[in-house]
C-alpha cells in the first residue's frame, strides 16, 4: 500500500510541476509577442486588458483568484511555518495564477497529505 501512495505522490508532483512550467511559459509567449509589437508600455497593456467587457471580466476573475490564492498561502504559512510556500505568491504576481497555483500545489504535496 505504501508504494502506491508514494507512486501517486510522485505522479501528482510531476503533474503540478509540468503545469507550473506550462503556466509560466505559455502565457509569457503572448506577453513577449505583445511587447515586441507594442513596445514595453505597461499602461498600454493595462488599457488593452480593459478593451471590452469580456477581457475586463477575465482580468477581474484572475485578480480575485490571485488574491484568494494569496490569502490561502498566507494562512497555510502562518499555520504550518512552511515559508517556502511564499514562492508561490511571487510566481502568482510575477507570472500569473496559471503558474502560482501549480507551484503552490507542487510545494504542498508531501507524504503528510495522505
Amino acid at each position: 500500500m505504501s508504494w502506491i501512495v508514494t507512486k501517486e505522490l510522485k505522479s501528482m508532483r510531476i503533474i503540478y510541476l509540468a503545469l507550473a512550467i506550462w503556466g509560466a511559459l505559455h502565457p509569457m509567449w503572448y506577453f513577449i509577442t505583445w511587447f515586441r509589437s507594442e513596445g514595453f508600455n505597461l499602461t498600454k497593456m493595462i488599457d488593452a486588458w480593459h478593451a471590452n467587457a469580456a477581457s475586463t471580466g477575465l482580468v477581474w476573475d484572475l485578480t480575485i483568484a490571485a488574491i484568494t490564492l494569496t490569502c490561502w498561502i498566507i494562512y497555510e504559512v502562518y499555520r504550518s511555518r512552511r515559508y517556502e510556500y511564499l514562492i508561490a505568491i511571487l510566481a502568482t504576481f510575477l507570472i500569473g495564477v496559471s503558474c502560482g497555483l501549480p507551484v503552490y500545489l507542487f510545494l504542498r504535496k508531501t507524504k503528510n497529505d495522505f
